[in-house]
């Protein structure tokens, strides 16, 4: 099979005009092309009146060594590679003690089911429930303005990423196709099998929830268990024969004490109290720069004639998403973050008279408006002290600010940009009405944020609207506060993926500093579960 990369169509091009360009392009007769596929599609939207759908294709032709010999010069024209996902380890026949996932998010999720694929049949704790118990609890907040610091939108099956837009591509790098290994799986519990070939895809929360019980179900089938509301209270540890310290199990609040020397810790990036834990325990962890910033709303159809044109509304193309990014004059990056198209802010806390805001979309991405976290990035050196926890001591700092700022009642802070820019609170909505729910108080902003974000917000919402005409329209809406974009601590660990300093425990995905967004987070998932792997069968074969 043959690999064709870069090739460009017309938005509107007939069914056979892709068989044609293929055969075109290495050169054979339409004859000699015997099968294709598409691997990846995307869209060059460059030029506004003449989009083109960019694809690349899998090709099965006569001859194919003369064709790699005559396109030997060819960058986009390469042999497929091998993308299938092949197990590292098989279980032992005697395995003493269980591996113990201590997570159900993206991360946990692949971490339980490749161990279970390999036959280690683990444990998987998760302080929350499952995930449409959690999904009523969720609406609890929402509807009602009811907290269930156990049951929410980050805590319960299928993380923090159950109720996103569901994007399902990342920047990492992935010799291994371990993302190819996810999206296949989501594909067989159910997602719609377009996301193996859409350069961006996405799911969306509703399709996300029956995928995540079908991932459940696969992973009991092959011998894992699940417990939910199991929460742990803390770690223990001891030292090994060799003077290293080692992990001997988890305490649960059950009053349970579950004994494990091989522990996944996909905790997520709002298990403060574990974090509290680790640190407690002695567990190396160190902060780690993140952003903080608000949810920034305009109309769907803002978003989609000034990125497409007079192409806007076309059926292939759907609604349209942006990237933003400006270095300002103080030194700070603004940028924008998890871009929900045709999809709703959504209230995200985790800990009582606390505002979190988040984006969220279904599948269809059919909502009103558009929006995405306006944030920028800070650093420890931000932080109100050199502990290693100081990142949540500042989000919880701003995100309790929101609360006050919002009424008190888990309403969110909000202002309009125009009132924003001038350095004045909103005592009104505009044209643009805010999707947070349970609602959104107009004030100014500016009490909730330090000084020097709101300062780089100020000059970077101008440039942003130069890139996206009416992005800085006086009646866009901005809700706070996002600080939650990724986890403001590392648990560092080592070559082999264990803690720098405790043998046994395995940080993994968002939470840990090692992961962002389901996709990165299931591929640090299934690295960690091979990881562990290797590990039992080590001393497996040792002892």
């Amino acid at each position: 099979m043959l690999r064709i990369s870069e090739l460009k169509l017309p938005l509107d091009h007939a069914a056979e005009d892709l068989p044609a360009a293929i055969a075109a392009r290495l050169g054979v007769r339409p004859s000699d092309l015997l099968h294709w596929a598409v691997w990846k599609r995307a869209h060059d939207a460059r030029k506004k009146t003449s989009i083109l759908k960019v694809y690349i294709v899998d090709a099965e032709v006569r001859d194919e060594s003369a064709v790699l010999k005559r396109l030997a010069g060819d960058p986009h024209v390469r042999p497929t590679p091998d993308t299938s996902y092949r197990p590292v380890a098989k279980a032992p026949d005697a395995l003493p003690l269980r591996p113990v996932v201590i997570g159900a998010g993206p991360c946990g999720l692949f971490a339980g089911l490749i161990l279970a694929e390999m036959g280690f049949r683990p444990i998987i704790l998760d302080r929350g429930k499952v995930v449409r118990e959690r999904t009523k609890d969720t609406w609890g907040l929402w509807r009602r303005s009811e907290l269930n610091s156990e049951s929410n939108v980050q805590f319960g099956e299928g993380g923090a990423g159950t109720f996103s837009d569901g994007k399902l591509y990342s920047q990492i790098k992935d010799p291994r196709f371990l993302g190819r290994k996810v999206l296949t799986e989501f594909v067989q519990a159910g997602a719609p099998s377009e996301i193996l070939t859409e350069a961006h895809p996405h799911i969306g929360t509703f399709r996300l929830v029956t995928m995540v019980e079908s991932l459940r179900a696969k992973i009991e089938a092959l011998g894992g268990e699940y417990r939910f509301q199991h929460r742990v209270t803390d770690i223990e540890l001891d030292r090994a024969s060799d003077g290293a310290r080692r992990v001997r199990g988890v305490h649960l609040h059950t009053g349970e004490f579950l004994e494990a020397d091989q522990v996944v810790l996909a905790v997520g990036h709002s298990s403060r109290d574990t974090f509290q834990i680790l640190h407690d325990r002695g567990v190396h962890i160190e902060a780690k720069p993140f952003s903080i910033g608000f949810r920034i709303e305009h109309p769907q159809s803002w978003i989609d004639r000034a990125l497409f044109g007079p192409c806007a509304g076309h059926p292939d193309l759907g609604a349209a998403a942006y990237s933003l990014s400006h270095h300002c004059s103080n030194g700070r990056t603004v940028y924008s973050f998890c871009m929900c198209p045709g999809g709703t802010v959504v209230a995200a806390t985790s800990e009582p008279n606390r505002v979190v805001t988040n984006g969220m979309s279904q599948y269809s991405r059919n909502e009103r408006n558009a929006n995405s976290g306006f944030v920028v990035g800070i650093t420890p050196a931000d932080y109100p002290s050199g502990h290693p926890l100081a990142g949540i001591d500042l989000q919880r700092d701003l995100e309790s600010r929101a609360f006050v700022a919002g009424g008190g009642d888990y309403y969110a802070p909000g202002q309009l940009v125009g009132d924003f820019l001038a350095g004045r609170a909103s005592t009104a909505l505009g044209s643009v009405i805010p999707s947070y729910r349970p609602g959104v108080r107009p004030t100014d902003l500016a009490s909730v944020m330090p000084d020097y974000v709101i300062e780089a917000m100020r000059e970077a919402l101008p440039v942003f609207g130069r890139k996206i005409p009416r992005y800085d329209d006086p009646e866009a809406v901005l809700t706070g506060v996002e600080t939650r974009t990724s986890s403001p601590i590392r648990i560092t660990r080592g070559p082999d993926l264990q803690s720098l300093n405790v043998r046994g425990l395995f940080p993994a995905g968002e939470g840990a500093g090692y992961a962002g967004g389901i996709l990165s987070a299931g591929v640090d998932g299934i690295k960690v579960a091979e990881a562990v792997a290797r590990a039992i069968v080590g001393e497996a074969a040792a002892a």
